[in-house]
Formats: C-alpha cells, structure tokens, sequence
C-alpha cells in the first residue's frame, strides 16, 4: 500500500505549477493574434494588472484544476498581466483590472466576466454553442 502511495506522489509531482509548463497556457505578446486559433480552439483569455491579483490567481488555480475538461473541449488560455506591454489584443478587449473572455472557434465573444469562473460555468457555456452540440453529436 504504501508503495503505491510513493508512485503516485512520483506521478502527480511534477504537475505541481502546470500553467507555467503548459502548451495550453500561453502568454499574450505583441505577436498573438487569435486568428491563429479560430475553428480549432477556443481561447479563453485572462488579463489582471498583475500576476499579484487576487482574482488572477484564482482563476489560475481553478483552470489547472480541472485542465482535463479544458483539454476536451479545446480550450486553449491566454494570459495578459502587463497593461505597460499594450497588446492588440489589450486595446482591443479593453480589460479594467481583472477580465475573463471566452472566445468560440469561430472566432466571436461568447463570454465577457470581471471575475473569475469555475471551469464548471465555463464548460456549461461551451457546451450550449452549436459547434461543440455538433462535435458531441460527430462522436455519438
């Protein structure tokens, strides 16, 4: 038993801090452009003043929790932390402070929040849009 134990310790360790080695979490530059996502994934960004908010770190921490239900719904996370860089995508989503937007795979605002949202209300949103109706149909 206590072995088990040890290989599991050895298992779940290294996932300690995923978002920073994650190809699911990025982050916005000057350079990103959602386009590059559209009709594969659907972007959820999160901009905070600072890695420092509250509500950032929270979202963070509620995002690596259930990753695997981000993964199946193709769900890929953009973080913004720096309003000194003014991204495109910055001046054009116009964030106060603390934001949350959930972009489709077509490439359109499905969902706008100044806090943060569990993965569960998230995926509730996802699931209601016509395309992933049709992607859970196409695997039936």
């Amino acid at each position: 038993m206590k072995q088990f134990f040890s290989i599991a310790a050895c298992i779940f360790i290294p996932f300690v801090g995923f978002a920073e080695d994650s190809p699911l979490f990025l982050e916005v530059s000057k350079d990103t452009d959602l386009s590059a996502y559209q009709w594969t994934h659907r972007p959820v960004v999160v901009f905070a003043n600072s890695t420092e908010d509250v509500n950032y770190q929270r979202q963070i921490k509620m995002l690596e929790r259930e990753i695997e239900s981000l993964i199946d719904r193709d769900v890929i996370i953009l973080t913004d932390t720096t309003p000194k860089l003014a991204t495109p995508l910055r001046d054009a989503l116009r964030p106060r402070g603390f934001a949350l937007i959930l972009f489709g795979k077509d490439g359109q605002v499905k969902l706008r929040k100044p806090f943060p949202w569990s993965v569960r209300e998230l995926s509730r949103v996802i699931d209601k849009m016509p395309m992933r109706r049709q992607e859970l149909n196409a695997v039936k």
